[in-house]
């Protein structure tokens, strides 16, 4: 795992080193869910240009770059967050979204 915050073009490099065979790319998005609920996408569901962002590099031309780069494929789990102000912490809907996400994918991934 590689948390990259709010730039993950700075970890273009890192990633491509590890060659690896699939990304997962677990990120927040204002969906119109509940707090805390997720939806997993093909990264050519987002628009181009979505209107508001907090990464300096829209997500889906860093999904595009990405993949056409390591000939990985690229999919995303998009979190609802309950707050998108600026600041540091999760929610709690969010948090314990957090630990079933990483519980699920401790048990399915090698």
């Amino acid at each position: 795992m590689i948390e990259c915050e709010t730039v993950p073009e700075s970890y273009i490099q890192h990633i491509i080193d590890y060659k690896p065979s699939h990304v997962l790319i677990v990120d927040a998005a204002v969906m119109g869910l509940k707090p805390g609920e997720s939806s997993l996408l093909n990264p050519e569901h987002l628009k181009v240009f979505p209107p508001i962002s907090t990464h300096m590099l829209p997500l889906r031309i860093f999904c595009d770059y990405f993949a056409s780069t390591t000939g990985a494929q690229v999919a995303l789990l998009l979190v609802e967050p309950k707050d998108t102000g600026f600041g540091e912490g999760l929610s709690p809907e969010v948090e314990d979204a957090e630990h079933k996400i990483v519980d699920l994918l401790l048990k399915v991934l090698p």
